[in-house]
């Protein structure tokens, strides 16, 4: 009998434990400057300015002569991606890349959406507004803001942009999607200030939504993306109308995080743990720190000296391709670090992978956009918003091959409204541009779900 009461004791505790507590509270922050020099004293110019994407044939020549230029280093015999990028198929894509590859014509396609530029806090800010076009009346059409990340662009969205624009049956929502440059990266211009994190970006895509007329809207984001529209939700929780995600890593450790993390191997069922959520998360320390460590190197990198390793990687292209497409290669998947070809294009195409390549050389912000890493962890991960719940409807489109894997219990304890989460079938980290078909059907259920009020 005293056994059986203990059991139930502890199963109190754990259950009690386990629950999200709500507080509402709202992430505080203050107009910055991040252009050059002081702050004009007559009001900033918000006007709103198409944009188009050029290039030119000096461009392409100066791209070829510093691919030319390139000295090869041959990989150690049977290393396939485990040491990085296997020297042999760089030399293959390479030459794809200064024999085939047509940037022009990729830059038309870059042009096929509206792209436009907005002056915010001091510095330029990029950002394509699709609107949809031709649609039957009655059609519901909402905003939608998405947001991506390192070391991706706006073009990671280019696959999903007919599939939420386009409706494909009668009674389907459609949206009014607006994808943002970070600051820093592509063609939006880099902050000129130290300090510029992930807040700052929250603080900047409000004005830029507000600017465009947009009083609330709905959010999507993965990888930094991830970051800037949660921070989003907890500046303005009354203007992000929900949530949608693909990745949410564990936040701060709490009581039912630790009792997962000791009880969840045997007692899985207590926690809501799938077996995938079995397999990814234990041994702990081995698969979650030990996998984590593995391919984090260029983070310590980045979020202590930027400037240095960037600094290379801006003056040769060879080296900005090997540096951005292991990660296309690892984190989409990390059994591909077996293979010789890293398995690039066994889920995208070297047209669209060069071009992201492309969005970043020619515009030369891998520097800026590594500095992200250091305004948002140089000092440290205690920061304010990694204390503040997220109050806002939230969705998980859960994909297995994510670098962190958040169980539905975990993701809880920050996102407290977490009204969706989703094992997908299939996926890794750059879900968005992998699969595109997938994520966009997740969203849109999730929104419709909440237009509709059965949620």
């Amino acid at each position: 009998m005293i056994i059986e009461v203990l059991v139930a004791l502890v199963l109190g505790v754990v259950v009690y434990a386990l629950l999200p507590r709500t507080k509402k509270e709202v992430l505080q922050t203050e107009d910055g400057w991040w252009g050059a020099g002081d702050p004009p004293e007559t009001a900033e110019d918000d006007a709103i300015r198409p944009f188009k994407v050029e290039t030119s044939d000096e461009e392409l020549e100066d791209l070829r002569r510093r691919i030319d230029q390139t000295r090869p280093f041959p990989s150690l015999e049977d290393s396939q991606f485990n040491y990085g990028f296997n020297s042999h198929h760089l030399q293959k894509v390479v030459s794809y890349w200064r024999n085939e590859f047509d940037w022009k014509k990729q830059v038309e396609k870059l042009n096929k959406y509206p792209h436009f530029k907005t002056k915010i806090e001091g510095i330029d800010v990029h950002f394509l507004h699709v609107r949809p076009r031709d649609l039957p009346e009655g059609t519901a059409v909402v905003p939608l803001l998405m947001v991506h990340g390192w070391p991706g662009s706006f073009y990671e969205f280019y696959g999903m942009l007919p599939l939420l624009t386009e409706p494909a049956n009668p009674g389907d929502i459609v949206f009014e999607v607006i994808c943002p440059s970070l600051p820093g990266y592509g063609y939006s211009e880099a902050p000129h200030k130290k300090g510029f994190d992930s807040v700052c970006a929250a603080r900047v895509f409000h004005k830029l939504m507000k600017r465009l007329g947009f009083s609330q809207f709905y959010a999507h984001g993965g990888d930094w993306g991830w970051l800037v529209t949660t921070n989003m939700a907890q500046l303005e929780p009354n203007t992000i109308k929900a949530l949608h995600l693909n990745m949410a890593p564990p936040s701060k450790p709490n009581l039912p995080v630790v009792l997962s993390v000791m009880l969840g191997r045997w007692f899985p069922w207590l926690f809501g743990f799938t077996e995938h959520d079995v397999k990814r998360i234990f041994p702990y320390m081995k698969k979650v720190f030990g996998e984590s460590l593995r391919e984090s190197g260029y983070m310590h990198i980045q979020a202590t000296k930027p400037d240095t390793a960037g600094r290379g990687l801006n003056d040769s292209p060879v080296g900005l391709a090997a540096y951005i497409l292991e990660k296309f290669s690892t984190w989409t998947d990390p059994e591909f670090k077996n293979l010789e070809d890293g398995g690039l294009e066994r889920k995208f195409s070297l047209e669209d992978l060069l071009t992201n390549v492309m969005i970043y050389w020619t515009t030369g912000s891998i520097i800026s956009s590594m500095r992200f890493y250091k305004e948002n962890l140089g000092s440290g991960l205690n920061k304010p918003h990694s204390k503040i719940p997220v109050c806002v409807p939230t969705a998980l489109a859960s994909f297995p091959n994510e670098l962190l894997h958040t169980p539905k219990l975990w993701v809880k304890q920050k996102y407290h409204n977490l009204c969706s989460f989703t094992p997908m079938a299939r996926g890794g980290h750059f879900a968005a541009m992998e699969e595109p078909e997938m994520m966009a059907a997740d969203l849109r259920k999730f929104i419709m779900q909440l237009e509709r009020g059965t949620k």
